[in-house]
């Protein structure tokens, strides 16, 4: 049985498909909701990689999750948040971009100790 939370991993390639000639500057722009269903299932599938809440991921403004293993965080700001563009995340979950090269140029804002997602990437593997 698969959870609610868990992503079809042939819908998951399909959608990054869909928005892979865009990642590789051979396309215009692809249209949002294209480019919310990639984000979308492609941070799903980090949550189902890494189990656990004390990780946000924010890609605004589509979606964010919560994950990795960890001490559960409940109220206010949370201590462990990544956030970066929908451009940026699938090129970290596709592997076209590394997380300490996403971090040196800034295009990831990651803080807390917890907040290092190298483990986890990429999500969609060639």
């Amino acid at each position: 049985m698969t959870s609610p939370r868990s992503v079809d991993p042939g819908e998951l390639r399909a959608a990054v498909l869909a928005v892979s000639p865009w990642l590789d500057g051979s396309a215009p722009d692809p249209a949002r909701p294209e480019l919310a269903k990639a984000v979308r299932l492609s941070l799903r599938a980090l949550a189902a990689d890494a189990p656990g809440r004390s990780v946000e991921v924010r890609v605004p403004p589509f979606a964010a999750v919560q994950c990795v293993d960890g001490p559960r965080h409940t109220r206010g700001n949370p201590p462990n948040v990544v956030e970066t563009d929908p451009r940026t995340w699938l090129e970290l979950a596709t592997g076209r971009l590394g997380w300490a090269e996403a971090l040196e140029d800034g295009r990831v804002s990651a803080s807390g100790t917890r907040a290092d997602l190298t483990r986890w990437l990429p999500i969609v593997r060639g």
